[in-house]
């Protein structure tokens, strides 16, 4: 059974609609992209998961139990965790502070404490910067930080958007070893961005997104070499 599924999603800020007809399925241990320009729809679809905007219509399932109607509170506890466009840390606060909030709707404190070291394991920036207000941190180190406080909700599946805005070509690879590494622990994986050739060589299926209707999909390396795509999402 999918992680997550969206079937007909649909969402309208008034009478403007963003979303309009979103279908995907989201495996355990996959990354699935969304791929397209600003304005898109891929923003919206990651915060009608969450949450933060109600859809018009369609459904959305989570371990195929439906979301309609739930908080965002009751969404991240059942296992949802957004790291939001721009990186969004608490900037003043501590980069551990940060990371415990991330934890927020746990009670399992060993957990907490085992997998904040685990966090400190792999981005050992981040144990060596642990007493420094986040808002102190470059560009690339708040999204790592925002990136680990998502972990430590301990989700089934992260939501990231737009992962690589602002950063360096040097940063954007980090984030994507950083990709890879959740993605082999299992954890599934919808990941909002513009930059089109990035997403797709981390991927292993995309849909890519026109003024919020889906304009194609399928594993990520064909539509790397699918001739549409190469002149509308990559400049080819």
């Amino acid at each position: 059974m999918p992680v997550l599924e969206l079937d007909g999603l649909e969402v309208r800020y008034g009478a403007i609609p963003a979303v309009r007809g979103v279908s995907l399925a989201v495996e355990e241990g996959e990354v699935l992209a969304l791929v397209g320009a600003n304005g898109a729809g891929k923003s919206t679809t990651l915060k009608a998961v969450i949450g933060l905007v109600q859809p018009s219509a369609g459904q959305i399932r989570l371990g195929g139990a439906s979301t309609g109607g739930r908080p965002t509170a009751e969404i991240v506890r059942a296992g949802v965790a957004l790291c939001p466009e721009g990186r969004r840390v608490f900037p003043e606060l501590t980069v551990l502070k940060n990371l415990l909030a991330g934890a927020y709707a746990r009670r399992d404190r060993r957990g907490v404490e085992a997998d904040l070291e685990e966090v400190f394991r792999y981005l050992p920036v981040l144990r060596a910067r642990r007493r420094q207000l986040a808002g102190s941190l470059s560009g690339g180190e708040q999204q790592m930080l925002a990136i680990a406080r998502a972990l430590m909700a301990r989700p089934r599946i992260l939501l990231l958007d737009e992962p690589t805005l602002g950063l360096a070509p040097l940063l954007v690879q980090e984030i994507a070893r950083l990709v890879r590494d959740i993605r082999a622990r299992g954890v599934a994986i919808l990941l909002a961005e513009q930059n089109a050739f990035w997403a797709l060589q981390l991927a292993d299926r995309a849909l890519g997104l026109e003024t919020g209707r889906p304009a194609l999909g399928g594993p990520a390396r064909d539509l790397l070499r699918n001739p549409y795509v190469q002149k509308a999402y990559l400049g080819g």
